[in-house]
């Protein structure tokens, strides 16, 4: 009677038996091989810094250059930041009487530079456990919203529940300007979603034990804690923090004092005033000092240009031109853009102050016609002309306009 090379059930106890020259394997062997397999490769590819080769700063760079345009900057302060952070890691347990500390990031732009691409970017290349979370909906414990702790929820889901794993973390907190104080002086009534969660912030951004509810907070309170320590964690903030230009500019002009430094203000950008920013800028804005204080990198994205708009839509590995060939290149067809045509996206992205994130929503509104009528079609080509970009972006306003009214 044939059965199971492996577990020796016979035929009729498995539901399917695979004969081999030498022998046979049922489906629950198989089955059972397959997830050996899943776990033998996730354990390979998670990042441990004792065993595999660090990236160089310049060599993290080079990664990020393929997917993001421009911003050279905060390119340098990630690469370096992230390389010293695992080098910090890789220190541990040996003895070493020189301490490092952990270096958190915020990132300060408008929005649609980057920010978020970039700390996406960095931790596809590091292959460590990576989430972003919104700011925007943290409020003080026991308020409605969710908890500071949530944050490290979602690491842990990310990181399926490898509490190891998650503590080498990167977690990026996006919309942070959104929790500065609603006033200048220290709140007197409470501000729940503002000071209060940044109150909150300070024991994950320094470094402490945190009892982390595995399902999110207050809906299952009789589930366990775990414990997850944040020392390890790299912090990664960004935010737009709009008219903070207006304090910047305010804090360069009241430095005027003197024959040299009226000569230094003379050399002032007006037009980029973010490139000046500094921590006292933050503080100024309504982050508390003591948050300033925990994220000692701070770097600045540079508003899109016309020309490094146009490279978004061609240039990176993953750009919009490439994903929608892509896309049509599974239904068989070649799509192409004439420059005239992209060179029209990129001036209404400028006119409508919408940054890169744009872009898609401009193209999406270009291309949903002919991705819904051509696969069922003969067509094997397709050409993208200004006119044709011009006509459905004329007609997207007219809906918009007419579901307004």
């Amino acid at each position: 009677m044939d059965r199971c090379s492996f577990c020796g059930r016979t035929k009729k106890e498995t539901g399917l038996l695979i004969a081999g020259v030498s022998g046979h394997i049922c489906d629950l062997c198989i089955e059972q091989a397959s997830d050996i397999i899943k776990s033998e490769k996730k354990n390979k590819d998670t990042f441990d810094v004792n065993r595999a080769s660090l990236p160089k700063p310049a060599e993290i760079k080079k990664f990020l250059d393929l997917y993001v345009i421009g911003q050279e900057e905060a390119k340098k302060v990630i690469s370096v930041s992230v390389y010293n952070h695992y080098k910090r890691l890789s220190q541990k347990g040996k003895g070493d009487e020189v301490e490092i500390e952990k270096s958190n990031i915020i990132l300060v732009g408008e929005t649609g530079t980057g920010k978020t691409l970039l700390a996406r970017t960095i931790a596809k290349k590091l292959h460590v456990p990576f989430t972003i979370v919104d700011a925007t909906v943290l409020t003080e414990a026991g308020y409605v919203g969710e908890d500071v702790e949530s944050i490290l929820t979602r690491l842990l889901q990310v990181a399926d529940y490898n509490v190891k794993s998650a503590q080498r973390g990167i977690v990026f907190i996006d919309e942070i300007d959104k929790i500065a104080r609603k006033s200048d002086n220290p709140s007197i009534t409470r501000d729940v979603s503002g000071e209060g969660v940044q109150q909150g912030l300070l024991k994950l951004l320094e470094g402490s034990v945190v009892n982390v509810p595995p399902q999110g907070g207050r809906k299952h309170p009789e589930q366990r804690l775990i414990a997850v320590d944040t020392t390890d964690i790299l912090f990664i903030c960004g935010g737009a923090f709009d008219g903070i230009e207006r304090k910047i500019g305010h804090r360069l002009n009241t430095k005027v004092v003197g024959f040299s430094a009226s000569l230094d203000h003379e050399h002032i950008d007006r037009h980029n005033l973010l490139q000046y920013i500094a921590p006292q800028d933050l503080k100024s804005y309504g982050m508390i000092p003591e948050i300033v204080g925990r994220l000692p990198m701070l770097s600045y994205l540079m508003p899109l240009d016309r020309d490094a708009l146009r490279r978004i839509l061609t240039e990176p590995k993953n750009s919009i031109t490439r994903q929608y060939s892509k896309l049509f290149e599974m239904d068989h067809i070649e799509l192409s853009f004439q420059d005239t045509a992209l060179d029209y996206i990129v001036d209404k992205a400028i006119e409508f102050r919408v940054g890169a994130r744009g872009l898609r929503a401009i193209c999406e509104a270009v291309m949903i016609d002919p991705m819904f009528e051509l696969p069922s079609q003969k067509e094997t080509k397709l050409v993208i002309t200004k006119e044709f970009v011009a006509k459905k972006i004329d007609v997207a306003n007219v809906k918009k306009i007419r579901s307004a009214g």
